[in-house]
């Protein structure tokens, strides 16, 4: 019984290092992905408004915008809109891209997924309704999950657990 309990309080320490490590990834990555989403949507919205003006207005609009603006022809309206739409549409794709190349709402939403199931690997061990042979299984298959979550090392295991530093 006292080596069931030291196994528990090591898997639970395991556990707990590993929401560690999944918590500061998450911590880390959520803004910057959230941020690149905006970027993207943004970069997007403002590609179609400046192909909107042409494609609705026509050639009154292009007369309308070269008149308040003071400029000697309309082409000159039509090729910064373009060039506009072009270099944000340019943006948009390369996130777009570069988001997808490397799966990271998939990540991610993954990272948040195994850490709520580790969670509840803690709850059951802690509880006691579930015995370490099968919360060891649980927590491999979870950990596969996020291998691509960095793992931080073990605490130092002192005379709690029956050993010494």
């Amino acid at each position: 019984m006292a080596q069931d309990s030291e196994l528990r309080g090591d898997l639970l320490a395991r556990i707990e290092a590993r929401r560690t490590a999944v918590q500061a990834f998450l911590r880390d990555n959520r803004p910057r992905i959230r941020r690149r989403a905006t970027i993207t949507a943004v970069l997007s919205a403002l590609a179609a408004v400046f192909t909107a003006g042409p494609a609705v207005g026509g050639q009154t609009f292009a007369d309308s915008v070269q008149q308040r603006l003071g400029l000697s022809s309309d082409s000159v309206v039509w090729r910064v809109l373009c060039l506009a739409a072009l270099v944000v549409s340019l943006g948009a794709a390369l996130l777009a891209t570069i988001d997808k190349s490397q799966d990271a709402v998939s990540r991610l939403s993954t990272a948040e997924a195994a850490n709520a199931e580790l969670e509840g690997l803690t709850t059951l061990l802690q509880f006691g309704t579930l015995p370490v042979e099968e919360a060891v299984k649980l927590y491999q298959q979870y950990a596969v999950k996020i291998s691509f979550v960095e793992e931080l090392p073990l605490p130092a295991r002192g005379p709690e657990y029956g050993r010494q530093p």
